[in-house]
């Protein structure tokens, strides 16, 4: 029987955030905003405020489309290097909703946090790397465990529709994180890594709670 690409969801005591990569990227670049934009980065922090309070209560699926179509509709793709004049940066969702611009971490990410606000479980929810066949390259997207026994829903920019990961035959995946920990495509169990590898991630956690995008009483 063909192994799934992805891995199953297995649900782990809570854990220490991990890291994608050991190296920290400097802070973006400051930039003043004029009127219209500032108007306009007011107005998607506040629509984005409004979708978290009216889908608290909503049924996961539900969650998951509202959030999945916002983001993709209010966030425009951009390099890091036109977003933030970094190489790799990791923006919070309310950097990112605040600049209407972002690369397929940052959609993913704001994804992550935005269902997480909404009280789904972070167990459920991880973001994977993956390699983009059509387009030859990494991507990331966020992908969403109904159960321990179901394969996962994918939450992609390049694709708008939530898909279960078998019908994606155009990503291939190499690892995914959450707040519990790093897991290879082809294992289920989390993957050790070494203290170093935290930092990156739990330095966008502390800008997201410092910044309103993370809720501040903790979410499993």
């Amino acid at each position: 029987m063909r192994q799934p690409l992805y891995p199953p969801f297995t649900p782990q005591p809570a854990a220490s955030c991990w890291l994608f990569s050991p190296v920290l990227v400097a802070d973006a670049t400051t930039r003043q905003p004029s009127a219209l934009s500032a108007a306009l980065s007011g107005a998607r922090i506040a629509s984005w405020q409004t979708l978290l309070d009216n889908s608290a209560h909503d049924d996961e699926r539900a969650q998951l489309e509202r959030v999945n179509h916002f983001i993709n509709r209010s966030v425009r793709f951009v390099s890091d290097q036109q977003a933030w004049g970094a190489d790799d940066y990791w923006a919070t969702p309310a950097q990112t909703l605040s600049l209407g611009k972002g690369d397929c971490e940052d959609f993913a990410i704001a994804k992550y946090f935005s269902l997480v606000r909404m009280g789904i479980s972070s167990e459920k929810l991880r973001l994977t790397f993956v390699k983009a066949l059509k387009q030859n390259q990494a991507h990331m997207v966020l992908a969403y465990y109904p159960s321990a026994s179901e394969q996962p829903l994918i939450l992609d920019n390049l694709d708008p529709r939530i898909r279960p990961a078998s019908e994606r035959g155009d990503l291939l995946p190499v690892y995914s994180f959450n707040n519990h920990g790093v897991f290879l495509a082809k294992s289920p169990q989390r993957v050790s890594q070494p203290p170093e590898f935290l930092a990156r991630w739990n330095e966008l956690s502390e800008r997201a709670l410092a910044d309103g995008s993370a809720a501040r009483s903790p979410q499993s």
